[in-house]
C-alpha cells in the first residue's frame, strides 16, 4: 500500500483557523485568529462548517483548540472528506495522550507552534469502523470485565487467552502505532509491540477511542495506518 507524503510548508504561507471545541481558554495567541465554535468532541456540522471557512484560504491550517477526543474527530472528517492536505494543529488546555506522543505543550506554549510551526507529515492510526485515535484506544470486555480472545501486531501475536485489556497507541514515526497488554500490576507494564496494524478476535470487546467509549461490543476490531499521512504542525 502506498503511502501519500507530503512536503514541508514555509511558515509564513499559511492561514489559520481556529475551532474552539467545548469550553477550553483561548490562548492570548489565539485571540485575533478566525475562530469557530464546536461541540467538545466536532461534529459532523461543525467540521463541514469549519470546512466551508477554509474552502477559499490559502494554505489554511487548523488549529484544534480541545482534547484528544476533538483532534480525533477532526482527523476522522478530514480523512472522509479526502482532506489531509490540510495542515493541523493541537493546542490542548491540559497535557494529553497526544500531546505526550508527539512532544506537544499545551496553553499559550502551544498556541505559538499552533501560528508559527511547521507541518510535517505523521502517520494517522485509524480503526475499521473509519475512526482516527490520536493519544490512545483500550479495548476490554464488555461491562468491564477481562478481555477474552486472540490479538497481533502484524505477524507477532500479542496475546491469546484472558487479559485485562489491550492498549493501542500511535507513533510519531513508521510503522505508525503500538500495541501493549494491560497489566494486571500498573507497576509492571507490558512491553510495546510496534508494527502497522493490531487486529483482535474476540467473543465480546468493548472499545474506547481517545477516552470516547464505542455505542456497543464488537467481536472483531482492528487498528491500522491509513494509507495517507496527516500533516501536524510542531
Amino acid at each position: 500500500m502506498v503511502v501519500t507524503r507530503f512536503d514541508r510548508r514555509p511558515r509564513s504561507a499559511v492561514t489559520p483557523f481556529v475551532l474552539h471545541c467545548g469550553n477550553p481558554l483561548l490562548p492570548i495567541a489565539l485571540t485575533d485568529v478566525p475562530l469557530r465554535s464546536a461541540d467538545a468532541v466536532p461534529t459532523d456540522d461543525d467540521c463541514s462548517a469549519l470546512f466551508s471557512d477554509i474552502e477559499s484560504a490559502p494554505a489554511p491550517r487548523i488549529i484544534v483548540l480541545g482534547d484528544d477526543a476533538s483532534l480525533a474527530a477532526v482527523l476522522t472528517r478530514l480523512m472522509r472528506a479526502d482532506r489531509l492536505h490540510v495542515e493541523v494543529a493541537f493546542v490542548p488546555e491540559a497535557a494529553t495522550n497526544a500531546a505526550h506522543i508527539y512532544k506537544l505543550g499545551t496553553g499559550s506554549r502551544a498556541a505559538k507552534v499552533a501560528l508559527t510551526g511547521t507541518a510535517s507529515s505523521t502517520p494517522l492510526i485509524r480503526d475499521d469502523a473509519g475512526k482516527a485515535v490520536v493519544g490512545r484506544a483500550l479495548l476490554g470486555g464488555a461491562d468491564g470485565a477481562e478481555l477474552a480472545g486472540e490479538a497481533y501486531v502484524d505477524d507477532t501475536r500479542l496475546f491469546s487467552g484472558v487479559v485485562p485489556g489491550v492498549e493501542v497507541a500511535p507513533t510519531p514515526e513508521l510503522p505508525g502505532l503500538r500495541a501493549r497488554v494491560i497489566g494486571r500490576r500498573r507497576l509492571l507494564p507490558r512491553r510495546w509491540v510496534s508494527g502497522r496494524a493490531m487486529q483482535l478476535g474476540s467473543p465480546a470487546a468493548q472499545l474506547l477511542r481517545d477516552g470516547i467509549a464505542g455505542d456497543r461490543t464488537v467481536k472483531r476490531s482492528t487498528f491500522y495506518r491509513h494509507d495517507q499521512e496527516w500533516l501536524l504542525v510542531r
